[in-house]
């Protein structure tokens, strides 16, 4: 009987098995039990088998011609065994022919119409694309000691594949990085339209109006037609103007003057200097005190914008308009009664613009205007403890993850404001693609050697030069770090978004630390290792 796999299952190491081992083996034992086995004949008159090599030395013709056969026929076996091994599957039982002896396996091939189709090979839904190495390297810019701690993150803005990181999902402080995220909240809270109005109304006593402030610290004291440091500003001469006429044309007023002015700032709840801000910020021309009623952000010179600023803005504010109101007028502070009747109004530009303002230069009064009116207008108060609620929950609306997010002011001088990198890529992502009214956002970014805080004569100098026009991205400062965020149109023409800290013990040249590796993203676009 050939040596021919049975079509039912064996328990490997069992009796069977071993015994129709020994069958294909040895070609001598051939004799085959009822049941199909085969079972070894014992001759005694033969001499001992030879083992190994000797085995297969055949001792007469007809032995070697059956040693072939057999020889060959283990090798059919053995292949047969190799190719179902490497097919996808086999048929669980073999067909067998009316008169085959049960337990014989009927030989198939792909020419026999009996012969089962073999199932197709599993097809891959949807194919996985291959990914590419990226090979551009920024290590020794992304190294630079000017960095002290360094957080970074950046992003292909097209795939939102993260391509460089550097702890950035860690929440740290930002420095005016933040405006980014003030901005934001504005555009969902107040809308791009929305502008801050300052009024006069009546007072409660004869000869009585009052000053009221809507949080605009653009308003000037600036004769009309002339610019302030803020452009296209209201002026409060012109507010003045018509308040006296409004009131002159009444007829209740029984031609009795304006001769008591009534300063309300109350839109705005103290302090107006936030605990962790330094002192010197104020002296040194940067940050005045947040209240709802000023003038040109309360700075000592109006077409300055580094002017230092004073203790008691709304005192400033009252002056200047009984300057140009006229006549002999008491000044006080308090509210305006309910309900009280309107004499006059201006306006701020609308928000859309006051971001513009706010990001090109940094300007954190401006910062600070915003973060308090989204404040007030989510109903979160009026104070710098309502900006982390009241921001956080402008920013959700664009569906990020807020997690670890303080908000502790608008403008980031704080060191106490913290925001993971990996944010502000995310967010960058939606800027760049102008989604909602986040252009607004992306229209007040400094353009790197061209307006802004990056066309001062220290950023994108020299061999950073070659992003000049390229960058679109906000520059951040504070004693304890230096920031950059924003946009890159890569060489490649990939689209960028990144987020840079380099915090700690750090000088000034830490910009220009910032500037080379911003660059170096520029120059690898899409190709950027983060090896």
């Amino acid at each position: 009987m050939p040596c021919a796999r049975r079509s039912g299952s064996v328990t490997r190491g069992s009796r069977h098995s071993e015994t129709r081992s020994r069958w294909c083996r040895d070609p001598d034992l051939h004799a085959v039990s009822p049941s199909g086995y085969p079972v070894a004949v014992v001759n005694p008159g033969l001499p001992p088998r030879p083992r190994g090599i000797s085995a297969l030395l055949p001792r007469h013709r007809t032995v070697t011609l059956l040693s072939a056969g057999a020889t060959a026929f283990a090798l059919l076996c053995g292949g047969a065994v190799f190719a179902g091994a490497s097919a996808p599957s086999a048929p669980s039982a073999p067909s067998v022919s009316a008169g085959q002896p049960a337990g014989a396996t009927r030989k198939m091939s792909t020419a026999d119409p009996a012969a089962p189709a073999p199932p197709p090979r599993p097809t891959p839904e949807s194919e996985t694309p291959a990914s590419s190495v990226r090979t551009c390297s920024v290590t020794e810019a992304a190294t630079d000691p000017r960095l002290a701690t360094f957080q970074a993150q950046v992003v292909n803005a097209n795939t939102g594949e993260v391509l460089f990181d550097r702890d950035g999902i860690t929440a740290s402080r930002t420095a005016s990085v933040l405006k980014v995220l003030t901005a934001a909240a504005a555009l969902t809270v107040l809308g791009p339209d929305y502008r801050a109005t300052t009024t006069v109304v009546r007072g409660t006593e004869p000869g009585e109006v009052v000053l009221v402030g809507g949080g605009d610290v653009t308003l000037s004291r600036t004769p009309s037609g002339e610019e302030s440091v803020y452009a296209a500003a209201p002026h409060l001469d012109a507010l003045a103007a018509q308040a006296r006429a409004a009131w002159n044309a009444d007829p209740a007023n029984d031609g009795v003057p304006i001769r008591r002015l009534v300063l309300d700032s109350s839109l705005f709840g103290g302090p107006g200097w936030e605990s962790s801000w330094e002192r010197a910020e104020l002296g040194g021309g940067y940050m005045p005190e947040i209240t709802a009623l000023q003038v040109d952000g309360d700075r000592d010179d109006p077409y300055s914008r580094t002017s230092a600023r004073s203790t008691d803005p709304i005192a400033r504010a009252g002056a200047a308009f009984v300057d140009a109101l006229g006549g002999d007028v008491e000044v006080t502070r308090g509210t305006a009664p309910a309900d009280a009747a309107q004499l006059a109004a201006v306006h701020s530009q609308p928000v859309s613009i006051l971001i513009q303002q706010a990001l090109i230069v940094s300007d954190n009064a401006l910062a600070e205007m915003l973060a308090r009116l989204v404040a007030v207008r989510a109903g979160a108060g009026n104070t710098f403890a309502a900006l982390q609620g009241a921001v956080v929950g402008g920013l959700q609306p664009y569906g990020l993850d807020t997690s670890g997010i303080v908000i502790a002011d608008g403008s980031g001088l704080s060191p106490d404001n913290a925001v993971p990198p990996s944010y502000l890529t995310r967010l960058l992502v939606k800027v760049n693609i102008r989604e909602g009214n986040l252009g607004a956002v992306f229209d007040g970014l400094p353009v790197a050697g061209r307006t802004g805080s990056l066309s001062y004569s220290d950023r994108f100098a020299g061999d950073n030069s070659a992003a000049d026009g390229a960058v679109f991205a906000k520059t951040g400062w504070i004693d304890t770090g230096y920031t950059l965020a924003g946009i890159i149109h890569a060489a490649d023409g990939v689209p960028l978004t990144f987020a840079l800290y380099a915090l700690g013990n750090v000088s000034d040249n830490a910009k220009q630390a910032l500037d080379t590796l911003t660059t170096a993203f520029y120059r690898c676009g899409g190709n950027l290792s983060n090896n």
